[in-house]
């Protein structure tokens, strides 16, 4: 039998088959369509800042219902806030809510503290690592009590305005930082309706901050949503709630820390009331003095006897 012939290895190679398959389709996203080139260019690009801000709100235990109706009217007001239930109010209510904002995936704290059911405090912190600042609670009317006309949109977005007096001194400006932070909604969160329909309002009276919000009202036509040129007689309805901030004390910490700021014009509540109580004790010992003094006046100037005191008395 004759051998099979085998193939030379010189063979010349086979010229590679052409990719007959259709082009890459782009990727598709929500925005659009989306090409390798764009994806690139992205990526060099530099990182955009994204506000990521949540906020802890809770209270301590035993708090009164005024305070715990303006807590709920804050807590509506932020749709990117997170309530809790109530901490027990002690020495160490630091290191516990520092831990429960760090389970809660929070950057910042909004604590309400109510002593001897009368006072209210409220903490503002930034967490972990600070600062916080302590405020007295002051001049507190909700939402239910004012019975406002103005209305705004659930979780819309509010322009945040500061009174000129924020930029004169250091405290100041740090604390018109932290209620930027904290009361300033983050853009594009998933809670919040993409709107700027009410107003915020911070101003320095007498030392003190007081809180006031607003919904911009815009007068409109049934045709035109908006009618043209109206914008220069748009106005400012009170919605509410009003509270007052008096600063004790800011801390470098978070609930604690070396003291960076303490006012000097602060005076306690308890002092308030010590001092009106001294008052009426005074005026109560006015009047045990005035009446010895009558006494003793009685005593050393008696009266004559009166010789007509028996003058119309019938004989007996």
């Amino acid at each position: 039998m004759g051998k099979k012939r085998k193939h030379s290895e010189a063979e010349s190679a086979a010229p590679p088959k052409k990719d007959d398959s259709s082009p890459e389709r782009p990727k598709r996203t929500l925005l659009g369509w989306k090409d390798k080139t764009q994806d690139a260019e992205e990526t060099k690009a530099a990182p955009e800042f994204r506000n990521k801000e949540k906020v802890l709100v809770t209270c301590s235990r035993r708090i009164s219902f005024r305070y715990r109706h303006l807590m709920l009217n804050i807590v509506s007001l932020l749709p990117h806030c997170k309530k809790d239930s109530k901490v027990e109010a002690k020495s160490s209510k630091g290191a516990t809510l520092n831990e429960l904002v760090e389970l809660k995936g929070s950057s910042s704290c909004l604590f309400f503290e109510c002593r001897k059911h009368k006072d209210l405090y409220m903490w503002m912190v930034k967490s972990p690592s600070g600062p916080s600042v302590k405020f007295l609670v002051n001049a507190v009317h909700t939402m239910e009590e004012l019975k406002l006309t103005g209305n705004h949109l659930k979780g819309s977005r509010p322009l945040l305005t500061f009174s000129s007096n924020f930029d004169k001194d250091v405290h100041w400006k740090l604390l018109k930082e932290m209620l930027t932070q904290v009361f300033g909604i983050p853009k594009e969160h998933r809670k919040s309706k993409p709107y700027h329909d009410h107003v915020f309002a911070f101003s320095i009276v007498d030392d003190h901050i007081w809180f006031r919000n607003y919904q911009i009202s815009v007068p409109h036509n049934e045709a035109d949503k908006v009618a043209r040129g109206g914008l220069d007689k748009m106005t400012l309805v009170e919605v509410g709630p009003r509270f007052c901030l008096n600063p004790i004390k800011i801390f470098g910490g978070s609930f604690g820390g070396p003291t960076l700021y303490e006012n000097p014009f602060y005076v306690s509540p308890n002092q308030i009331r010590a001092l009106e109580k001294r008052n009426k004790a005074g005026k109560f010992a006015k009047k045990i003095k005035a009446k010895t003094r009558k006494k003793m006046h009685e005593i050393s100037n008696p009266l004559e006897p009166d010789e007509f005191a028996d003058m119309w008395k019938d004989d007996e």
